[in-house]
């Protein structure tokens, strides 16, 4: 009796995640245009632990997956002339922004769009997937609920602030989403990521699902906004990681936060991010991992053709020596090999 309850209790503690998770970045976005159900599918054919869908808002109030509200780098609409008188300008995060935005269209409209890739200097191959449109939340959802394994998902909240100051706030939409498709709790294969504070205690308010503060090289807006005089550095402090653990379950740091580089973009001895993280209760997955040399450190580049592909195994590898707890990858079927490469 005693060495079961011993181990029910070892079940109880044991982490949702045993071994450093690999989020799908965008879909397969290396393989396939992104934010489209085709890098979904291709990334769940690769062995991806969770897809990772950018979520906006429709002039409807439907969330639909894109990187951003403007649309005209990840879509056709530039030649809809029955769209035309839809381009404008506008400041999002404080920056101006011209072009065609989703919360100016109706999930029918949005839905005679085509996606598109988004780097085809880098990625020609994807530029040969035309039919391909833009998918909202709930086909994600639908997506998952037709795979043979467990797959999670791991959706970011795109600018909820401004959302929110044009009446179209996304929290409730997002946490009523995940609730029909049956995701409402810590055990649930589910993370929600945002780059801003104010959305996250938000979002903890109202469910028990995991959340991700993603930190980059800028400070989140919606502090920057309200004035509160927030830094990078003050957010990967041990008493800023304390702090973020008063609301969320993990960090999602840009990886030079983890791994510096020189003026010359070679790799620098790791930061103590990881384990100030870990210190503070955090689970660490970081961001974002690409094979083409351009996204490389200098050492890990072959050759001079920027899109060539790098050694990123090398990348991937250190990272998981330095104890991350994810990995979002453009390339998910590289990111599984390497990180079952190093469990043997």
């Amino acid at each position: 009796m005693r060495l079961l309850l011993a181990l029910a209790a070892l079940v109880m503690t044991a982490p949702l995640d045993a071994k450093p998770i690999i989020i799908a970045h965008r879909g397969a976005s290396g393989e396939r245009p992104e934010h489209t159900l085709a890098a979904y599918k291709r990334a769940i054919e690769q062995g991806a632990d969770y897809i990772e869908p950018d979520l906006v808002m429709t002039k409807d109030n439907v969330l639909v997956i894109r990187h951003e509200n403007e649309i005209s780098g990840t879509t056709d609409v530039a030649n809809h002339p029955e769209f035309a008188d839809r381009r404008t300008a506008k400041t999002i995060d404080g920056k101006p922004v011209v072009g065609w935005f989703t919360e100016d269209f109706t999930l029918a409209e949005l839905k005679t769009l085509h996606a598109r890739e988004r780097l085809p200097q880098i990625r020609p191959a994807n530029m040969g997937w035309l039919e391909e449109r833009i998918a909202t939340l709930d086909e994600a959802l639908a997506l998952l609920r037709g795979t043979k394994r467990r797959v999670g998902i791991y959706p970011e909240t795109k600018h909820p602030s401004y959302f929110a100051s044009i009446g179209k706030p996304m929290e409730k939409a997002l946490v009523e989403a995940l609730a029909r498709a049956g995701f409402t709790g810590r055990d649930d294969p589910v993370f929600l990521q945002s780059f801003e504070v104010t959305n996250l205690k938000a979002l903890r308010a109202m469910t028990s699902l995991r959340l991700v503060q993603l930190i980059g090289d800028e400070p989140p807006w919606d502090q920057t906004e309200a004035g509160s005089g927030m830094t990078v550095a003050d957010m990967v402090s041990p008493d800023g990681l304390k702090a973020i653990a008063g609301y969320a379950d993990a960090i999602g740091p840009y990886k030079l936060l983890i791994e510096p580089r020189d003026a010359a973009g070679q790799a620098l001895p790791p930061t103590t991010l990881v384990a100030d993280a870990h210190a503070a209760g955090l689970q660490v997955h970081a961001w974002t991992f690409r094979r083409e040399n351009i996204f490389l450190a200098a050492g890990d580049r072959i050759g001079e053709d920027q899109a060539a592909r790098g050694d990123a195994a090398a990348e991937y590898r250190r990272f998981l020596g330095y104890g991350v707890d994810g990995l979002f990858s453009d390339f998910p079927a590289e990111a599984v090999a390497a990180r079952d490469m190093a469990e043997r």
